[in-house]
């Protein structure tokens, strides 16, 4: 549960305080510093490097100029005066930059100017999900992106472009800033299939037994699903809004593949969906095996109570000190009641069999393992 706390609290921290002066950058002391990596390319060639030093970043101006495209990815937002001078190289705007410094954002879509701010998040991880924001600038020439921590979901979109796969080394910015959203929503899905052995696997415990640390489990799901959903849904608004609006730094090819981006965040959210629901279902099972188990404690004790009731009367008559009690000056009476009583007893068992109101153990545990449509393995 601490996991998951922690997680829904990263969404929504805010390093700026209230009366702050607007674009103004407050960093976060324990942010990692940056590292700057720049990939300049275009149909015929390649330069790529990393920019640790002020002589490194007055080359980015000739660098740009070089090249068709320029992708500048910055992990980690611990400096501020790096992002200051990638502010002032590419006339990026100063609340946006803003923005791009708090890892507390929407996926959204804003036009400042020339350049087009594009904010998404990115979920790694599997299910444990640890979650950043990417904050990608969009202009003429260049792509600029801002991530809070280290590592992404991109190191297959560089060996592409590495590589020279498909069209990218010959498209613009656009379709770089294309293939980073498409590179977002994608590493969603495995997330998800994590997700569904995980509820699969729950269904399987729960049906063999009630454990008493599963129901935390089930709400530690179903809360990691909400901050799936929570991310997921401004998404698939913001590339609507690309798709739809009529936006100058996206060309109408590329538009193209964004409303193919767009209905892959369709299926995610129909998978989201559909998972809680499970969940939902997983936390009634829960609640109804463990009513159902309490059933046979209670049906035991109450058989066994029903049983000793007449053996108690029995018992009791005969434990009265009266002074003329024929039975007990009889040779055979110790043994006549012993026999009364086994045979009160018997019968009692024989009726409750017959009635089928013995209970049968937890039938649950001798159920095969089903998966989540109900077909038994």
């Amino acid at each position: 549960m601490g996991k998951s706390h922690r997680l829904r609290k990263l969404l929504h921290q805010r390093r700026t305080a209230p009366p702050a002066t607007p674009g103004s950058l407050v960093i976060d002391p324990q942010a990692p510093r940056p590292t700057v990596h720049v990939m300049a390319y275009d149909g015929e060639k390649l330069t790529e490097r990393d920019l640790r030093t002020a002589a490194d970043f007055k080359q980015l101006p000739q660098i740009v100029e070089q090249h068709k495209v320029t992708w500048v990815n910055v992990q980690g937002m611990g400096d501020a005066d790096v992002i200051r001078r990638l502010g002032d190289c590419f006339a990026l705007h100063p609340l946006a930059l803003e923005d791009a410094s708090n890892n507390h954002q929407r996926s959204k879509v804003e036009q400042y100017g020339g350049n087009l701010f594009i904010v998404a998040r990115m979920l790694e991880g599997g299910t444990t999900m640890a979650s950043d924001q990417l904050g990608m600038f969009v202009g003429k020439n260049f792509v600029v992106s801002f991530q809070h921590l280290p590592g992404d979901c991109f190191d297959p979109l560089r060996e592409r472009i590495r590589r020279e796969r498909g069209i990218i080394r010959t498209s613009g910015p656009d379709y770089l800033a294309y293939a980073m959203l498409d590179g977002v929503v994608d590493s969603y899905f495995p997330i998800l299939e994590g997700f569904g052995d995980l509820i699969e696997t729950l269904e399987e415990e729960l049906i063999r037994d009630v454990d008493g640390d599963i129901l935390p489990r089930i709400h530690q799901v179903k809360s990691k699903l909400l901050v799936l959903r929570r991310a997921i849904w401004p998404l698939r608004e913001a590339l609507h809004q690309l798709v739809r609006d009529p936006i100058p730094q996206i060309c109408e090819e590329t538009r193209v593949y964004l409303r193919d981006c767009a209905d892959h965040t369709f299926q995610i959210i129909d998978l989201v969906e559909t998972y809680r629901e499970l969940t939902s279902n997983l936390m009634d099972l829960y609640h109804s095996a463990l009513a159902n188990r309490t059933n046979e404690v209670m049906q035991v004790l109450t058989v066994i109570a029903t049983i000793f009731i007449p053996l108690t009367f029995i018992v009791g008559v005969y434990g009265m000190n009266f002074d003329y009690m024929p039975e007990l000056r009889w040779k055979y009476g110790y043994f006549m009641v012993w026999g009364v009583m086994l045979v009160i007893a018997g019968g009692l068992l024989w009726l409750f069999k017959r009635k089928n109101w013995l209970p049968r153990g937890n039938r649950a545990r001798r159920l095969p393992p089903h998966d989540l449509n109900g077909n038994a393995h």
